[in-house]
């Protein structure tokens, strides 16, 4: 990769990231995921520290038509329960990624992302996501032009290790000199996607080169993590100052709570261990109802309800008779055929807990 001299305006700023307190526990922008209705209830059943939106096309945003922008600006709908939150966009052309900077401070956003670690080919065939990895001063360029736009918003970068290879000793460099408040690093290169295990000794090295070149941004590690305590352990070898949650918050959105992540004792008694059990289903029944009513309710009319499904494939799963419950949520349209599915299947299928233990 070669050297990148490109100028770029002067001066970093943190702006909330500065604030945050470490670890720093952040929610990772999904197309289809990470919607307004499922932060509302992210944010309602256990909050991150910081919450990006779904990454949006900078070009729609500025080129499209009224009602294509409309459809666009629902990915943009955020509540303050939600804040600290970032808008994240992606581009592979300057005054989109301008435009769409400015348009988020604008709707009052804590902050701006650039994606340049999406592997899909539609993506990258735009020049945008993974492939400015191999482009290093368009990249240099997409971050001055965020930062012309944004105004006072910090600017972050989510990308990777590398694209064929890892190329850290050379990308995370040429990124830590434009002053970013964070980069959010996935520990595998575009090459390996998800089929490899990721790599946090890499993360480890960019901590590193933050240090060496004596900068301020922030690093955050990302790549199969489980759970807050899985988390921690990684800061704690890496040197990282936050971590990225991705695939663990698939039907899950309590991750962030601290008790979703403490294991039951092994001392619990039968009795009690199955009514955990049946309140825990009741709870997560309750909370994917919830999901899909405010699913309904913003997102309606702008979005497909089959988005609803992948979520229900993890709410609906661990347990005896979820299998048989899931085909049937599979098959619904709307969260009136949900409720009445749901209804039906919790009263005789999880019995109220029994008032004493049993004798023996």
């Amino acid at each position: 990769m070669r050297e990148v001299n490109f100028r770029l305006p002067a001066g970093g700023r943190q702006g909330f990231w500065g604030k945050l307190k470490k670890p720093i526990m952040a929610l990772a922008p999904m197309a289809d995921v990470t919607d307004a209705a499922y932060r509302r209830i992210i944010a309602a059943h256990g909050k991150p520290d910081v919450m990006f939106t779904e990454f949006v096309s900078a070009d729609g945003l500025i080129l499209a038509d009224k009602r294509g922008k409309a459809h666009l600006k629902n990915d943009l709908i955020f509540t303050d329960a939600e804040r600290p939150i970032v808008a994240q966009f992606f581009s592979g052309k300057p005054e989109m990624i301008e435009g769409a900077a400015k348009l988020a401070c604008d709707l009052g956003f804590d902050g701006v992302d650039i994606n340049m670690g999406c592997p899909d080919r539609g993506i990258e065939q735009q020049g945008a996501g993974a492939a400015l990895i191999k482009n290093p001063k368009l990249a240099m360029e997409l971050i001055a032009a965020a930062k012309r736009g944004a105004g006072p918003l910090p600017i972050s970068v989510k990308t990777r290790v590398g694209y064929n290879k890892v190329e850290l000793d050379t990308w995370i460099p040429a990124l830590l000199e434009t002053d970013l408040a964070a980069i959010s690093i996935h520990a595998r290169t575009r090459k390996e996607m998800s089929r490899v295990p990721a790599r946090w000794d890499h993360v480890k090295d960019a901590v590193a080169w933050r240090d060496k070149l004596g900068k301020k941004t922030l690093i955050l590690g990302n790549g199969d993590l489980v759970n807050l305590e899985d988390a921690r352990r990684r800061i704690k070898e890496t040197g990282a100052d936050g971590a990225m949650f991705g695939r663990a918050i698939f039907g899950n959105p309590r991750l962030f709570a601290d008790n979703n992540n403490k294991k039951t004792k092994s001392t619990t008694s039968l009795n009690s261990q199955v009514y955990e059990n049946v309140v825990e289903i009741k709870k997560r029944l309750g909370v994917l109802l919830e999901h899909t009513e405010l699913f309904e309710k913003l997102l309606g009319d702008v979005k497909n309800f089959s988005v609803m499904k992948k979520h229900y494939k993890a709410y609906v799963a661990g347990w005896d008779g979820a299998r048989e419950l899931r085909s049937k949520l599979m098959e619904t349209e709307n969260a009136k055929e949900v409720e009445e599915i749901i209804s039906e299947y919790l009263s005789p299928h999880l019995p109220e807990y029994p008032t004493a233990e049993p004798r023996g």
